[in-house]
């Protein structure tokens, strides 16, 4: 075995995890592969991917059972976005993107909220995380949506920017301030927004360097009456379930960022060892190994990093915030710089669209920006150095 296989074979599956990751692996194979380049193409959205994922019922393993699901360990989960990531990067995030907004519901919500907004989700239903607007980015204090109180009901108005999956989404975690407080932090606050309010609009769909087949989408909310039965927890408790949240969610991204990393890896090697110059495969050429070596380094490291986390998380741990923002950081920047070698490696064909490494390229970018900038994960991992 070469150093990646002798990676992923430690991490020992039991005989049902080893069964769901060679379903998934045969349903990427026959679907989600073959649809990679026309969604990617045409931008449309993946709909016969999202069915086959759902034929598998792969929402269900975060999902508590109580709730319509079958749940299975983070790091089963984490292992599926990569599997799905390394076949096609729009799906992979649409996919996640169901974790991402609906784990903070199944982790703070009571069971009321989670027994009636939940069995959608484990059926396939589609998740959408709302944080980001135009004044308040990297800055999630700065959010100008606001939640009123009005009897029985939670009066919501506002816009939210870059929101993946938020013209599908059935349900959609949103955040905002609860009017009244006026503290910033402490006036944040969480609800889940149910598909089909009135008030509800998607006013716009970004055109973006890569992910054409995910819905990246400005959403406004006009007035829109939600039960005061979806708030989360009580008004001022969003801050805390959005930082708990992300904790989560930042591995996931970071699975996703190692699926398109292992992607142009294994394309790096496949033409490596079919392209002939010289009279020589090119993998036979010293400096190509040299860059094969270092990028596998690179690679191992961050797959065992993700790995650690996991069974943070599995094992019950809740302080882990710094080795989430770790694994995010690396997980981007390893999927940006492998996906740039790989064009390279390929020479003038990288550059062109018979192969698929300048779409790895591009999809590969974006990971270092969403869920936190790495320019942010950096900052937040140099300043627990600071003496107090």
């Amino acid at each position: 075995m070469n150093l990646i296989e002798k990676v992923a074979a430690a991490r020992n599956w039991n005989d049902d995890e080893r069964q769901v990751l060679e379903q998934v692996q045969r349903m990427t194979d026959a679907v989600i592969a073959p649809n990679a380049e026309h969604t990617d193409e045409t931008g449309e959205f993946p709909w016969k991917n999202v069915e086959a994922i759902n034929a598998l019922g792969l929402n269900a393993i975060f999902v508590p059972e109580a709730f319509g699901g079958m749940p299975m360990s983070y790091k089963l989960y984490l292992e599926i976005v990569s599997i799905i990531s390394e076949a096609c990067a729009a799906t992979g995030i649409i996919y996640a993107t169901n974790y991402h907004g609906m784990k903070p519901l199944i982790d703070f919500g009571n069971d009321e909220q989670r027994a009636r907004l939940l069995p959608k989700i484990a059926e396939g239903g589609l998740g959408a995380l709302a944080i980001t607007e135009p004044t308040a980015g990297s800055d999630a204090t700065g959010m100008k949506t606001s939640f009123t109180e009005d009897g029985d009901d939670i009066v919501v108005k506002g816009s939210k920017v870059f929101i993946t999956n938020g013209d599908v989404a059935d349900r959609i975690l949103l955040f905002g301030k609860w009017a009244g407080i006026d503290d910033a932090k402490k006036a944040i606050s969480v609800l889940i927004l149910e598909k089909g309010m009135e008030g509800f609009s998607v006013i716009g769909k970004e055109k973006k360097m890569g992910h054409h087949g995910s819905s990246t989408c400005a959403l406004a909310f006009d007035n829109i009456r939600v039960p005061r039965a979806n708030l989360i927890g009580n008004p001022g408790d969003g801050l805390a379930i959005l930082l708990a949240s992300l904790n989560k969610s930042r591995p996931s991204v970071a699975a996703h960022a190692r699926g398109i990393a292992r992607a142009a890896f294994k394309d790096m090697v496949s033409y490596g060892n079919e392209r002939v110059q010289g009279g020589k495969k090119i993998i036979e050429f010293q400096g190509n190994q040299f860059t094969l070596a270092d990028l596998a380094g690179e690679l191992a490291m961050v797959e065992r990093w993700i790995d650690y986390v996991a069974d943070i998380v599995d094992g019950g741990g809740k302080d882990f915030g710094m080795e989430a923002s770790l694994a995010k950081l690396r997980a981007s920047d390893l999927a940006m710089k492998m996906t740039t070698e790989c064009v390279q490696f390929y020479g003038g064909y990288g550059y062109c669209r018979d192969y698929r490494a300048e779409r790895l390229m591009r999809d590969a970018k974006i990971t270092q920006i969403w869920e936190g900038t790495n320019q942010v994960h950096r900052q937040l991992i140099g300043r627990s150095f600071r003496e107090k």
